[in-house]
C-alpha cells in the first residue's frame, strides 16, 4: 500500500514513484502547450475575431463622412430640385395660366354682352310689390320673315308674366293676346292693342292694372328672333299630339315630338286656327317653346362651349329688347328664374277664362277673363299660395 499524505507527514515523495521527466533532477523544464487538439484546422483560417476587431479599429480611425456642402456662387455648383418637385411646379404654372385665360375670356365676354344689350323705356315707375315680376313679350314684327304675311304694324303674339314670390313656387302665366281688359287712357280692348297704341310702356301699365303686380323688368323678343336663337342652338325638341297642316301659320306637323329649326318653331308657336283650344292652345305651345329654348341655353353643352355660346348670345342680343338699366347679371338672374318657371314645381297656365269668343263692337272676338275669379287669382299668384306643379286658369 502506498502511504497517503496522512501517513507521510513530512511530505516527502515516495522514492518508489518515478518523477516526471520535466521535473526530474538534472533536466530542463519544458513549457506545457496550450494549443488545443484542433490546432491544425485553426491555422488554416485566420481568427475571425481578430479580423473584425482590426476592421472596427480602422473604421473608427477614419474621420466621419461630412455632408456635401453647396459651393459658393462662381464655383460651378447649381442646386438641382428633385424631378417630382419640378413636375409639380410646371403643373401649377400651367393651371394658373389656364385659370387666368378663363377669367379673361369671361370678363371679355361679359363686357361684350353688356355693350350689345338693346334697351327700351318700358317701366312705369310704380311702387314695388313683393317678389320679383318679369313681363315677357313676343312682338309680332314681320321684318325678315320669309313667308308672305299681310299683317301690318306691331302686335304681341306672346304675353307672359313670370313671378317669383317671396315664398312659394315660381309662376309663369300666359295672358291671351285677345284678352278683353282695361287699357289706361283708352277704352277697354284687346290687351295687345295697348302695345300697338303705346308700345312697351302702355303694355306694362295695362298688365300692372290687370295683375296688381309691379313689373320689375321687361323682356321683348322680336318675331324673327325666336327662329334665330333656335337655329343658333341647332334646333330644339317640341311635342304636339295632333297632325297639323295650317296655311295661316305655315305649320306642317305629324303627331309626336320632333327637333325643329327656327322657321318650324315660329310656326309651332303661332298656330291657333287648327288648334281646338284656339288661343289657349297657342299659349301652351308658346310656353313649351320658351321652356325648350331656355333649357338649351342654360345647358352645360351651351354654357361651356364658346363656339356655341357666342353665336347663341349674339342671336339673343339681336332679338331682345330689355327695360333700361338691365345688365348682364340681371339677364342671368332672369334666365334662372325662367328655368324655375318651366320646371315641374312651377305654377303654369292662364288666368281664369269665362268666354273664348266674347264679341265686342269695335273689337271683334275677344277672350273674356272671369270677372268673379280674376282678382283672387292674381292675389294667389302674388303670394305664392298655389301648390307647386299646379296648372291654373283656363276655361271655367
Amino acid at each position: 500500500m502506498t502511504p497517503t499524505g496522512e501517513d507521510n507527514p513530512s511530505g516527502q515523495r515516495d522514492a518508489r514513484r518515478p518523477m516526471p521527466p520535466s521535473i526530474a533532477p538534472g533536466s530542463t523544464p519544458q513549457r506545457r502547450s496550450v494549443i488545443p487538439p484542433a490546432q491544425d484546422q485553426r491555422q488554416n483560417h485566420p481568427p475571425v475575431q481578430a479580423t473584425h476587431t482590426t476592421a472596427s479599429r480602422e473604421a473608427r480611425s477614419q474621420p466621419a463622412p461630412q455632408p456635401r456642402q453647396p459651393q459658393q456662387p462662381g464655383q460651378g455648383y447649381t442646386p438641382r430640385q428633385p424631378k417630382r418637385r419640378r413636375k409639380h411646379h410646371r403643373c401649377c404654372v400651367i393651371a394658373w395660366v389656364l385659370i387666368g385665360a378663363l377669367v379673361l375670356y369671361w370678363v371679355a365676354f361679359l363686357i361684350w354682352a353688356q355693350s350689345n344689350i338693346n334697351s327700351v323705356d318700358a317701366l312705369s315707375g310704380a311702387a314695388n310689390t313683393p317678389g320679383e315680376t318679369y313681363l315677357i313679350v313676343g312682338s309680332d314684327s314681320r321684318e325678315g320673315w320669309d313667308h308672305p304675311d299681310s299683317t301690318e304694324g306691331e302686335r304681341t303674339d306672346t304675353i307672359m308674366v313670370l313671378h317669383k314670390p317671396e315664398s312659394g313656387p315660381v309662376a309663369l302665366i300666359s295672358i291671351p293676346r285677345d284678352s278683353y281688359v282695361d287699357i289706361p287712357g283708352h277704352d277697354k280692348n284687346k290687351i295687345n292693342a295697348s302695345f300697338a297704341w303705346g308700345g312697351p310702356p302702355l303694355l306694362v301699365e295695362t298688365v300692372e292694372e290687370l295683375t296688381g303686380l309691379t313689373i320689375d323688368d321687361y323682356f321683348e323678343i322680336g318675331f324673327t328672333g325666336v327662329g334665330e336663337i333656335v337655329d343658333a342652338l341647332g334646333g330644339v325638341s317640341l311635342c304636339y299630339d295632333q297632325d297639323v297642316s295650317d296655311k295661316n301659320s305655315k305649320m306642317e306637323w305629324e303627331a309626336g315630338c320632333h327637333v325643329v329649326d327656327g322657321d318650324e318653331a315660329l310656326a309651332f308657336s303661332r298656330m291657333r286656327y287648327a288648334d281646338p283650344l284656339g288661343d289657349i292652345g297657342r299659349t301652351q305651345r308658346q310656353q313649351q317653346l320658351v321652356g325648350a329654348v331656355a333649357q338649351d341655353i342654360l345647358s352645360p353643352a351651351t354654357i361651356l362651349n364658346p363656339t356655341k355660346l357666342i353665336p347663341v348670345t349674339a342671336a339673343g342680343l339681336d332679338a331682345f329688347r330689355v327695360s333700361e338699366g338691365t345688365g348682364v347679371f340681371d339677364l342671368g338672374k332672369f334666365a334662372l328664374t325662367l328655368r324655375s318657371g318651366m320646371g315641374g314645381n312651377a305654377v303654369t297656365g292662364t288666368p281664369p277664362i269665362k268666354d273664348l269668343g266674347y264679341n265686342v263692337a269695335g273689337a271683334g272676338s275677344t277672350v273674356l277673363l272671369d270677372p268673379d275669379q280674376i282678382d283672387e287669382f292674381w292675389d294667389k299668384i302674388a303670394n305664392g299660395e298655389y301648390e307647386p306643379g299646379t296648372e291654373v286658369g283656363g276655361i271655367g
